[in-house]
This record gives C-alpha cells, sequence and structure tokens, in this order.
C-alpha cells in the first residue's frame, strides 16, 4: 500500500514538471553544416513526427532520387529553400518528450540571412551551434557565436557535426572543441557543451553512438532535457509594458479601466505602489486580471490586465514598475547593435526607436567602434555599419525612455531601430549600463 502510494505520487510530481518545463532553444551555423538535418533527426527520432510529415518527405525525396528520406525536409518548408537545399526563413518547430517540451527556432546559415539568426535566437535560452568536422570553425561560426554572446544566450551547444566524413576521429572532435571554446570563453559565453553527432545517421542525436566509445558525454537529446532552465517566476525588476488600454463602458463594467500588457519581467502584487513611466506619476496597483479571473500574482510571461487604484493617464507605450525598483530615465542610449539591413546605419543617420511598445524619433550620434570577428578588436571609428556587422553605437531620443541595461534584463533592456519612411528594421540593440566599459561584447 505504502509503495502504490509513493509510485502515484512520483507519476504526479513528473506529469507536472512535464506541464510546466519548457526550453527554447535555436540552431545555428555555417551553410550545408546540417542545421535542419539535426533538427530532422532530432524530430524523427524522438517521435515527434506526424505519419503524414514523414510520408510527404518520403515522397519528396524519392522525388530527387534519394534512397532515403531527407529529413531536413521537415524544416524547410519555403519551396525556395526546399529547391536549392538550403534554410532562408527561421522555422518553428514544437515537441515535446516525457521529460520536457520544446520551442525551436532553426535559423539560417547563409550571410545574407544572419539577421534572421537574430530573431531566431534572440529569446532563445539555449542556442545549438553546428561546425562541419571537416572545415572546423568558420567566419559565419564566429559570427553566430558572437551573436548568441550578444543576446546572453546562457548556453551553448558546441554540435561537431558529419563525425561520419573525418572517421570518428577524436583529435578531429577535440580540435574544434578547443578552438570553438576559446573562441567563445573571449566572447563571455558563460557554458560551453561540445557533442560530437552525425545527424545523418543519428550519431549522438537522441540515441548514443557505437562509433565513438571515445564519447562519454549526454546526446544532444538528453542535454536538453536536462540543461537548467530558469523556473523563478520572479527574476529582475518587474516590467509591464502598456500594449493596450481597456474601457468596455457596458452596463455590466461601467468604470472599468485596466492596462493589459505581457509582464516582461519580475512579478506584480495587488496593492504595490508603482510608478508610470515616463510621466513619473505614482499609484497602487488595486487588481490584477488573468484569463478574466483576478488574481493577487502575476509574474514573467504572463498576458495580464493591471486595474489601478487612482485615475492617472496611462496609455499604450507605457511602462508600469514598482515604484522601488524604477528604472532611470534617459535620452541618451549606448549599445551594442547588429546591423541586420541592406543600407547602412551612419552616423546622423534619423531613426526610430522601438522600445517595449513605445516608439519615439532618434538620432545615431555616433559610432565608436565595430568589432572585428577574427581576433575580436574593436575597429575605432568605422562611421558606418553594413549589413551583419556587430558594433557600438550611441543614440539620442526625442524623449526619454526607462530603458534597462541588457544585462540585466533581456527583454527590457533591447530595442529596434527602424527606418521611419518605409518602417524597415535596421538594427537589433542591447543596451549597456556602463558605456565606458570596454569588455568586448558583454557590456
Amino acid at each position: 500500500m505504502t509503495t502504490t502510494v509513493r509510485t502515484t505520487t512520483t507519476t504526479t510530481t513528473a506529469e507536472a514538471l512535464s506541464a510546466t518545463t519548457l526550453l527554447r532553444f535555436a540552431t545555428a551555423g555555417s551553410v550545408d553544416d546540417g542545421k535542419s538535418t539535426l533538427v530532422g533527426r532530432l524530430l524523427h527520432d524522438s517521435k515527434s513526427v506526424l505519419t503524414d510529415q514523414l510520408e510527404a518527405v518520403e515522397r519528396a525525396s524519392a522525388s530527387r532520387g534519394a534512397e532515403a528520406p531527407d529529413l531536413a525536409l521537415l524544416t524547410d518548408g519555403l519551396r525556395a529553400e526546399r529547391e536549392q537545399g538550403i534554410t532562408i526563413d527561421v522555422a518553428h518547430r514544437y515537441f515535446a518528450t516525457p521529460r520536457r517540451r520544446f520551442i525551436l527556432a532553426d535559423t539560417p546559415g547563409h550571410v545574407q540571412y544572419t539577421r534572421n539568426m537574430v530573431t531566431g535566437a534572440s529569446t532563445a535560452e539555449l542556442t545549438v551551434i553546428l561546425v562541419d568536422a571537416r572545415n572546423g570553425v568558420v567566419e559565419q561560426t564566429r559570427r553566430h557565436t558572437a551573436i548568441a554572446a550578444l543576446l546572453r544566450v546562457p548556453h551553448v551547444v558546441l554540435a561537431v557535426n558529419k563525425m561520419d566524413l573525418v572517421g570518428y576521429e577524436e583529435a578531429v572532435f577535440a580540435a574544434i572543441a578547443e578552438e570553438f571554446t576559446a573562441y567563445a570563453g573571449e566572447l563571455g559565453v558563460p557554458e560551453i557543451t561540445a557533442i560530437p553527432i552525425s545527424a545523418l545517421t543519428g550519431d549522438n542525436v537522441v540515441e548514443a553512438s557505437s562509433n565513438m566509445d571515445w564519447y562519454g558525454g549526454p546526446t544532444v537529446l538528453e542535454h536538453l532535457e536536462t540543461v537548467p532552465v530558469g523556473h523563478d517566476p520572479a527574476p529582475g525588476s518587474a516590467r509591464l509594458p502598456v500594449q493596450y488600454v481597456i474601457r468596455p463602458r457596458t452596463a455590466e463594467h461601467p468604470d472599468y479601466r485596466g492596462y493589459a500588457g505581457r509582464v516582461a519581467t519580475g512579478t506584480f502584487r495587488v496593492g504595490e505602489e508603482v510608478t508610470i513611466l515616463p510621466s513619473g506619476r505614482t499609484t497602487k496597483i488595486s487588481g490584477i486580471d488573468l484569463l478574466g479571473e483576478p488574481v493577487d500574482v502575476a509574474w514573467t510571461t504572463q498576458s495580464v490586465t493591471i486595474l489601478l487604484q487612482d485615475d492617472v493617464d496611462v496609455s499604450r507605450g507605457d511602462l508600469i514598475v514598482p515604484s522601488e525598483e524604477a528604472p532611470a530615465l534617459t535620452q541618451d542610449v549606448s549599445a551594442t547593435v547588429c546591423h541586420v539591413a541592406d543600407e547602412p546605419l551612419t552616423v546622423g543617420h534619423r531613426v526610430l526607436l522601438k522600445h517595449g511598445t513605445r516608439t519615439v524619433k532618434a538620432i545615431v550620434k555616433e559610432i565608436p567602434s565595430r568589432l572585428t570577428l577574427d581576433d575580436l578588436s574593436q575597429h575605432p571609428e568605422p562611421g558606418r555599419l553594413v549589413a551583419n556587422d556587430i558594433g557600438r553605437v550611441r543614440i539620442r531620443t526625442a524623449e526619454p525612455l526607462p530603458i534597462d541595461s541588457y544585462a540585466d534584463s533581456r527583454r527590457t533592456g533591447s530595442f529596434i531601430l527602424i527606418d521611419p519612411a518605409d518602417g524597415t528594421t535596421l538594427t537589433a540593440g542591447m543596451a549597456i549600463a556602463h558605456p565606458g566599459r570596454n569588455d568586448r561584447m558583454r557590456s
């Protein structure tokens, strides 16, 4: 009887964990390093592919004369991708194992699509960077590693792919892992796990490889299932960018006024004193609605409606913060940026800066440096940044912004620069708390 009770309790705990544990991760690497094949193998071998999807891939592979299904077709969904055998857009896939749920972003390898890697990795907690064992670390590998460091992705996996084409030699893997680890360490990547794999044959993807008995670490899936994921509902100072003001004016709710948005970081509680930025007015939270029901607490990633005790002026673009944790307002923003547009970013460039739900006019005052990927040196005063360049900028905004340091908050420390003429995204930026620091990427 006692044994039965313990078994039931354990199962319930495991079910609860699998229902709430979510890992967002992205794949990256140079073109033809095997990213889409790895994702396809991961989905196939973890039994996360529907029968009709697999049949469609088998038909498409057979029409090309392939003897076996091309698993890369599971993620390369655009017609141009399938015709050229490359990834262009970011392909998102959702799957689950008994231990964890996953959202993965398969990002492109071509240099001209680096901007899509920035998009895919911006919300990731882990990035898998693939390297072709025959080619080793190349320029695009370094660029993607720099972006992962820039975006402060907590965990990086080096997947040395195509080990079957180098005879599963341990020395090849060890040399690549040493070079990559040294480079990523210089960028300040906090955690690196190196895994030798063959995505084509499935070695060390889901099942351990019998061809590399010299490797005693986890497979890719084992690492994805066990890597620590932040579950603290209140990391960092609380921030809620207001997206919409709700005023139904119905007979049932004649005086209802709520401020809807997604909690970017931290925790809000009923009765807490808050400040509305940029106006600086203070009040208290009188209620929180979640999915139409009142709750006492709201935390990170929840979409809620906050009701305030006083009738203060709050509109879209404002930021609700606890009064004791309010960030300073500034019109001078220093940031590390990745330029993603074909049009260069130059000193004197007039742009729109979008931070959270607020968009303001701005001008690029200075471009102090551009990162050289080969040796991680800073090229001073380049005057401009072209597509895929990573550098430092100083921006003056027309209105004060409550912007955090990206080191403190990936959500409220980030912004984008927009072309005011046509709405094109020009640059992805990460605000720096201390512009005077010169610690390469991790300011």
